[in-house]
């Protein structure tokens, strides 16, 4: 069994192929620049040379890419945009016309003679060829897994950040797990437009699809590092270029989170946080009038913090928020430390891609035919060596 996982960050795209002959460890993996930094360094470059651009093509991830266009259009350089892919800027076209982009149809479009760029998350056919330079086909998949961040389609005049929380909070309701966030690309609700565009964009192969949102899944991945997994409850921390998202998780699944925007936290804002979030004191304005996305809490039973060896799990592309020191023993708990004492998780000795290892376990969810094969894998189950596959 093989399947393809790509979770789909601001920084980078993290891949790995899961080949259920191998033990984890042996999967082949990629850590490449995220198609929001591909297309932010293609914009500059047309910039620097004051080359008119075509933005074509879907829905995409926006920061690097979205800063790069509008620096391009305070340039006083042309620059159009597909409909579609105006969205990565804004789901409100007027207030992508009001940063000087002119919105153009796609027949418009074919007419302009200009630098064109294709906006898209997921580029199966890149990869494809990526791994074929090396002599591994992606021919024959019993599954993709495709991990984006999406605050959904907002109404006009709702909040984006009470409109992604809503939905959490829903999906949460619906089914307390870490994989409520993952569907199959036939299956997005239809208020999740990146999602829903990763489906669209995606083609070039004929295995099932299925897509998540990040967070949940970096968190997911992480439980499966083996000190994280002995434990029966705990808080989980994602500290990613852009969000910030912890979970207090137990063995019968989420009991509280919070969302907040990394660049308007530090690290005695987050510890506070992530206490409250423990004694179950936090409240959703806390966060949301705080330029965050919110807070839930469901179980009323508090987790007791300094009863293990750390206090928090943290993961993320920027973890180095907590002061990396070793993780800490018994003996050391208290000495030369404050604040919260983390533990730096590796699920399968590799934090870049707990994002890959959770889209692997909720795949085995979403596909319960993949179940027995993928978790035997994850739960530790041995494989051979890979020369010895064909």
């Amino acid at each position: 069994m093989r399947i393809l996982t790509v979770d789909i960050g601001t920084g980078t795209q993290d891949i790995f192929l899961y080949d259920s002959r191998l033990d984890i460890e042996n999967g082949f993996k990629l850590i490449l620049p995220s198609p929001t930094m591909i297309i932010h360094r293609q914009i500059k470059e047309a910039t620097k040379n004051q080359t008119p651009i075509l933005l074509t093509g879907h829905q995409m991830g926006g920061g690097p890419a979205a800063w790069a266009a509008e620096a391009h259009a305070r340039a006083g350089l042309p620059i159009y945009a597909t409909p579609d892919a105006a969205t990565t800027l804004n789901d409100e076209l007027d207030k992508v016309k009001a940063l000087g982009i002119k919105i153009v149809s796609e027949d418009e479009s074919k007419k302009l003679k200009v630098k064109s760029l294709e906006l898209k998350d997921f580029d199966f056919e890149l990869i494809s060829k990526t791994f074929n330079d090396f002599g591994i086909s992606l021919s024959a998949l019993d599954a993709i897994a495709v991990a984006v961040f999406d605050h959904g389609a907002a109404p006009a005049g709702v909040s984006d950040r009470q409109f992604r929380f809503d939905y959490l909070d829903r999906r949460i309701r619906e089914k307390n797990s870490l994989s409520a966030f993952a569907y199959l690309s036939t299956e997005i609700p239809p208020i999740m437009s990146r999602l829903i565009s990763v489906a669209d964009s995606a083609h070039g192969f004929d295995c099932p699809l299925v897509i998540m949102d990040t967070a949940p899944a970096a968190v997911l991945g992480t439980t499966f590092d083996p000190v994280v997994a002995k434990c029966e409850r705990k808080l989980i921390a994602n500290v990613g270029n852009f969000h910030t998202l912890a979970f207090r998780l137990a063995s019968n699944g989420i009991e509280g989170l919070f969302e907040h925007h990394t660049g308007e936290i530090d690290l005695p804002k987050l510890e506070s946080l992530l206490r409250a979030l423990a004694d179950g004191s936090l409240k959703h304005e806390d966060v949301f009038n705080d330029m965050g996305h919110g807070a839930l809490i469901y179980g009323n039973r508090p987790l007791e913090l300094g009863k293990d060896d750390f206090d928090v799990v943290v993961t993320g592309p920027r973890r180095s928020m907590f002061t990396l020191t070793p993780n800490p023993s018994p003996n050391g708990r208290g000495v030369g430390m404050r604040g919260l004492i983390p533990y730096f998780a590796t699920p399968f000795g590799d934090m870049m891609i707990a994002g890959c290892f959770g889209l692997l376990a909720a795949t085995a969810d979403v596909m319960p035919d993949l179940a027995e094969t993928v978790y035997g894998s994850l739960r530790g189950g041995r494989g051979v060596a890979p020369w010895d596959v064909d």
